[in-house]
């Protein structure tokens, strides 16, 4: 993308578009706002599965971040083979959203887009971003953990990937 006029596009995946990649998507938002580079970089989410669609972020979710100083807002979507393309960064919060998405991927350049997002983590040794949905709130917490420590990773990776 050196030299390009158009934003850098990152898509956070994960199964639902409820919890973890809204999650992602928000916090990062809000990195990126910070950083004055919202014309820079555009963000967005998606679920490999479509049963949520048009729904905000599960209440915890939106409880755990609002309790941070974030905003939740979006609804749920699914992803498309056209994202792929779309996309220059498409993370995986987990092994089988990765799977997913690879199989989705039609070329080999959608599928060098695809990434699992606890490659950006700094801080946190996972491997996986886990689903809290069947948990109680300590697991949001620890989601928000995590995602906020890899979103920091994906914006210092994002930012040495723009031009000048």
């Amino acid at each position: 993308m050196p030299n390009s006029p158009n934003p850098f596009r990152v898509l956070f995946i994960c199964m639902g578009n409820i919890c973890r990649s809204p999650a992602a998507d928000i916090i990062m938002r809000k990195l990126v706002a910070n950083e004055g580079l919202s014309g820079r970089i555009a963000v967005d989410s998606a679920g490999t599965i479509g049963y949520h669609t048009g729904k905000g972020a599960d209440p915890r979710m939106a409880a755990t971040l609002t309790r941070r100083g974030y905003s939740p807002s979006g609804s749920a979507r699914q992803v498309l083979v056209a994202d792929l393309d779309a996309f220059d960064l498409v993370l995986a919060m987990d092994e089988d959203n990765f799977r997913d998405l690879r199989d989705l991927a039609k070329t080999s350049g959608q599928r060098e887009k695809i990434r699992r997002f606890t490659e950006f983590c700094h801080h946190h040794e996972a491997t996986a971003v886990p689903d809290p949905y069947y948990g109680g709130d300590e697991g949001f917490e620890d989601v928000a953990d995590l995602i906020e420590d890899g979103a920091k990773g994906v914006l210092a990776w994002i930012s040495q990937q723009l031009p000048a």
